[in-house]
């Protein structure tokens, strides 16, 4: 699994398209990205409880601006005004929600 993506990109306003290195397209809801940030704002910094109500998203959510953080992961202005969530790219690429990878995931656990 090559977590280096070659493309990033919104697409019409309800979706996170990832092209990754080795091949793989990852496709992320706008609603369930902003639904797993994991910035100390959303999740508690030292139980890891999750703070944000995700029901409480709006379900035309969006993604206003995508910056680079470093050479190992994005961050996203969202229309919540949100934006202090940090996605590492090896954490983008363990979350896809292609059949093949929650296939993947089913068949590791014991």
């Amino acid at each position: 699994m090559d977590a280096t993506p070659l493309e990033i990109r919104r697409v019409e306003d309800r979706e996170l398209h990832i092209a990754w290195a080795d091949g793989h397209r990852t496709v992320f809801p706008n609603t369930w990205l902003r639904g797993h940030c994991q910035c100390a704002t959303c999740v508690h910094e030292l139980t890891g409880q999750r703070l944000l109500d995700t029901d409480a998203i709006r379900p035309d959510i969006k993604a206003l601006e995508i910056s680079l953080v470093g050479r190992y992961a994005i961050q996203i202005r969202w229309s919540d005004g949100h934006s202090t969530g940090i996605y590492p790219f090896r954490k983008l690429r363990e979350w896809c929600l292609c059949e093949a990878c929650e296939a993947a995931r089913a068949g590791s656990r014991p």
